[in-house]
């Protein structure tokens, strides 16, 4: 199949899958949603190990899934079952002791991989799941579900608007980042003027969920969208150049005509605590 074909498919029906996630299953905070998020964290961070091999940063699957994990689990039991949201911290901390003890009696062979292995173990419980707990961080909001769809819009019709602007008007001003040489200067402002519009849409069309605080509506939300469309973009980067310095061109391919997990959230992953802060500080949640 076509890989534009595919990428169309799956933005076709798993866009709208999502939404009936936020939607139609609000319990608990959106409990079914922030499973969703830990299990795509997970995904990511196996994915993420995978790349690390290549630069000799070894660590288990089960490790990985683990790590990757950790912290947005944490966060959702914080939320969805209001336990104190020091476990967060806890268990992260029980994750990084893990990785510091677990191979202290290790034989001398072993050890040699320790640093190694400490490496990858921080960078796997880092991202994506560090950053995605901003998601679920979102859904202790008053109006959560329509923050989290705002922000949901405001990073793939970046995404979406940046290719097609690419496309269309990308010949002859790409290649001014080495870690994609596809991405272009028309590609990089329909992304962001995109996503500055969804902000302002979402500022003035949900005035239920974004009551301005300091500022109007409209500039409020043409910041909240534009400072999330730029790390929407800086995020699409930092993947392309995990990729790039490892010899992928793909993160995987679990996802027909977007390839791995990674691929799909890398965005997302690096928005969301932009959108959550600025969301904090311009509007009253």
């Amino acid at each position: 199949m076509n890989k534009i074909l595919q990428r169309i498919l799956v933005f076709v029906i798993g866009i709208p899958l999502v939404v009936c996630i936020v939607v139609l299953m609000p319990w608990k905070n959106h409990l079914a949603l922030n499973i969703l998020v830990i299990l795509v964290s997970s995904g990511g961070a196996l994915e993420f190990n995978h790349i690390l091999k290549k630069k000799n940063l070894s660590l288990s699957v089960p490790e990985s899934a683990a790590l990757g994990a950790l912290g947005p689990a944490a966060m959702v039991i914080s939320v969805s079952f209001h336990i104190d949201a020091q476990l967060v911290p806890a268990l992260v901390i029980s994750g990084a002791a893990w990785l510091l003890i677990s191979r202290v009696l290790s034989s001398a062979e072993r050890l040699e991989h320790y640093s190694g292995r400490i490496a990858a173990g921080f960078s796997v419980m880092i991202y994506p799941g560090f950053f995605m707990i901003w998601l679920v961080r979102m859904t202790i909001f008053p109006e959560a579900g329509m923050v989290i769809l705002v922000f949901l819009l405001t990073v793939l019709i970046n995404d979406s608007l940046a290719w097609m602007a690419g496309t269309l008007f990308g010949h002859g001003n790409q290649g001014i980042v080495p870690a994609s040489l596809n991405k272009s200067v028309a590609g990089f402002a329909g992304g962001i003027a995109a996503s500055t519009g969804a902000g302002i849409a979402g500022a003035l069309l949900v005035p239920g969920a974004f009551v301005p605080d300091c500022l109007p509506a409209l500039p409020s939300g043409a910041i909240l969208g534009f400072l999330s469309g730029l790390a929407a973009c800086l995020g699409d980067l930092c993947e392309s150049c995990l990729k790039r310095s490892s010899g992928f061109k793909d993160s995987g391919f679990i996802m027909p005509g977007r390839g791995g997990i990674l691929d799909c959230i890398d965005s997302i992953a690096l928005a969301a605590p932009v959108f959550y802060a600025v969301y904090r500080i311009l509007f009253i949640p």
